[in-house]
């Protein structure tokens, strides 16, 4: 067994003197080396810490439509058309959800950081327009959704990577990617709040002035605050055109296929799987999604290289796919209770998510939250109609942010540390398009089975 010394050197302090550890160099995994690598140095690395105050704003511009869509329906006589009323977000978590993946080659491209700030700018951009909607009709405020949800998308990954590049794999990293998971509840219960106020007592477009002033001011403060986080220097992509390096023909397929795939199951519960504008939508986009991966194995800079997708790595997406897909079912049914809870209990699960992270892999704190979506979901689906909201509901509502919080940081880690460094932007990337996109078909799924259920279910809400 040979034995070499690791030095680990932190940004901003002094090298350490070196430690002499056990490492057998012929068993080291792939996993062991992303591990043990340093971080990226990082300009003013004490203002990294900053990353995870920006990224709030993320849930609260969700709330936007969700939690004010009857006020916002009356307001274009439409509260009885709800095919039209629900497009508010659906709109809003398509383009979340589908242009993810683009988000993070373009941050390895064009640098995390510009494109973290530029995001920001064009969802402010988009908020403005949207309170013009009121003077046009429930179709470009549809539209002006779904502009913000590419500003989102293009949001999301990419402070993960710069978070992964600042900070060692050890305590601090784990505590940040808890604390970023924190910003999920919290921004949720904000954006609701201040919706709901500036709805009821003033007028529904003032909360998209206000999303468009808190936007543009975080663009602005993270120009000077965010530290830069150049890529690794490559030079294959170096010598390759912006054309390959951007994968544009693999994003054009990839964004056509998951966007007819859910508008098949947008449509559905509206005018039913007989019409042959769902089931033919939903053929061409399985077709697409067939010739994307073919794409994505032929390109020489593939937006999701499946040969480092291990099987570890799939089922941590998939796990957390059917995770947050309950919770979006469970947040679109049961909005309009008492949701203050969800923060307090999201935060608190953020901090004691730092501690299990410590002490045990990220692939037991993965079961613990599947552990707690499962039970939730389970609480939640088996209260009576007629019962008190602090006999089940209550307990499903502190249950369900324990399940996101554990599972956002946890899948992140174990992709993180599972994909060379060259492809973390990916990483981050399929963690939040995952995310995302199944918080919105899993929408799509329970609106068709509400869609067949016996009227007197529905009058429960």
């Amino acid at each position: 067994m040979a034995t070499r010394p690791l030095t680990i050197q932190h940004p901003g302090k002094h090298p350490r003197k070196p430690q002499t550890r056990a490492i057998t160099t012929m068993s080291m995994s792939t996993t062991s080396k992303a591990i043990l690598k340093p971080p990226v140095p990082c300009r003013r690395n004490p203002l990294c810490r900053r990353h995870l105050l920006l990224p709030a704003p993320h849930s609260s511009g969700s709330r936007l439509s969700i939690v004010p869509q009857h006020i916002i329906a009356r307001s274009f006589s439409i509260e009885n058309e709800p095919g039209k009323v629900s497009w508010f977000s659906a709109g809003y978590c398509l383009t979340v959800g589908t242009f993810i993946p683009i988000a993070g080659r373009l941050g390895d491209v064009f640098s995390h950081k510009r494109v973290f700030v530029d995001s920001f700018a064009w969802f402010g951009l988009w908020s403005a327009l949207a309170r013009l909607a009121v003077y046009s009709g429930p179709v470009f405020i549809a539209l002006c959704r779904a502009m913000q949800g590419t500003g989102l998308a293009l949001l999301l990954p990419n402070p993960i990577t710069i978070i992964g590049r600042c900070y060692d794999p050890e305590l601090r990293q784990n505590m940040v990617f808890s604390l970023f998971g924190a910003t999920t509840p919290s921004g949720f219960l904000v954006g609701a709040i201040f919706a709901s106020l500036l709805s009821q007592m003033a007028w529904w477009p003032w909360a998209h002035w206000v999303m468009c002033f808190e936007c543009l001011l975080l663009a602005l403060l993270g120009d000077f605050v965010i530290s830069a986080t150049p890529p690794p220097s490559n030079p294959e992509h170096e010598r390759s055109s912006l054309w390959q390096r951007v994968d544009i023909l693999g994003f054009v397929t990839g964004v056509a296929a998951l966007a007819l795939f859910n508008f098949a199951w947008n449509h559905s519960p509206v005018v039913g799987w007989p019409t042959p504008s769902t089931y033919i939508t939903m053929i061409i986009g399985i077709s697409i999604i067939i010739v994307f991966v073919l794409i994505e194995k032929r390109v020489r800079h593939p937006l999701i290289p499946f040969d480092v997708l291990e099987i570890d790595s799939l089922f941590t997406l998939a796990c957390v796919s059917a995770g947050w897909s309950s919770f979006g079912i469970f947040v679109y049914y049961i909005w309009n209770f008492l949701f203050v809870p969800i923060a307090i209990s999201g935060v608190l699960t953020a901090v004691t998510t730092r501690l299990i992270l410590s002490h045990f892999r990220a692939s037991t704190v993965m079961v613990l939250s599947m552990t707690a979506f499962l039970t939730a979901g389970i609480i939640f689906t088996t209260v009576p109609v007629h019962q008190t909201y602090w006999a089940q509901t209550f307990v499903a509502i502190i249950i369900f942010p324990r399940g996101m919080d554990m599972s956002f940081p946890a899948a992140t880690i174990v992709l993180s540390r599972a994909m060379p460094r060259r492809h973390q932007g990916l990483a981050a990337s399929l963690v939040n398009t995952f995310v995302n996109y199944s918080i919105s078909i899993g929408l799509r799924f329970a609106g068709t089975v509400d869609s067949q259920t016996i009227p007197e279910y529905h009058n429960m809400f």
